[in-house]
């Protein structure tokens, strides 16, 4: 049986980005999404999209030969949810129907720890989303930091979170 291919999974593939710093010998144009293994899309959408305020761009289930080569696992059948922001890279949500056997995120998992990444998230206010986002089921990380500056990055303050899956989360304003 052939993927199903929805729109969230290929509404954007083939935007370019373009301008500054974008080199014309480059191997990537440039960061299309993220997509993110999730436990329970409903759980993960109480903190995405009520809690933080990302809108659901698209969805679909996917499944067959070509998902299963796309993402390297047998029997791959998923529920796809691609979030969006008012700006940036979008974040997909790739909760797999079946095989259900994907291991969780390690409890200790660290910001130091090679396994960890995390997505930044720019907030108009700080406390609020933090206040949102522990409400939802996020949970403050170790070292939570606090009166960050990082000009490069446009980061004043930021607050490091774990969604309930164990996925980073930077809140930064």
């Amino acid at each position: 049986m052939p993927a199903r291919q929805g729109r969230s999974a290929v509404a954007t593939r083939r935007r370019q980005q373009s301008g500054p710093g974008r080199s014309a010998g480059a191997a990537v144009l440039g960061i299309d999404h993220t997509a993110i293994a999730v436990g329970d899309t409903e759980r993960s959408l109480r903190l995405y999209r009520a809690a933080l305020g990302l809108r659901i761009a698209g969805a679909s289930e996917n499944y067959g030969t070509e998902q299963e080569h796309l993402n390297a696992v047998f029997g791959a059948h998923l529920r796809i949810t691609a979030l969006r922001a008012g700006s940036g890279p979008w974040i997909e949500f790739l909760e797999y129907l079946s095989p259900r056997d994907g291991r969780p995120a390690p409890a200790d998992l660290h910001a130091n720890d090679l396994d960890h990444w995390q997505t930044v998230l720019h907030a108009r206010d700080l406390p609020r989303a933090l206040a949102s986002a522990t409400a939802a089921g996020a949970t403050v990380a170790p070292g939570l930091a606090t009166a960050v500056t990082d000009a490069a990055y446009r980061i004043e303050e930021a607050a490091l979170v774990n969604d309930p899956d164990g996925h980073g989360l930077l809140l930064a304003r």
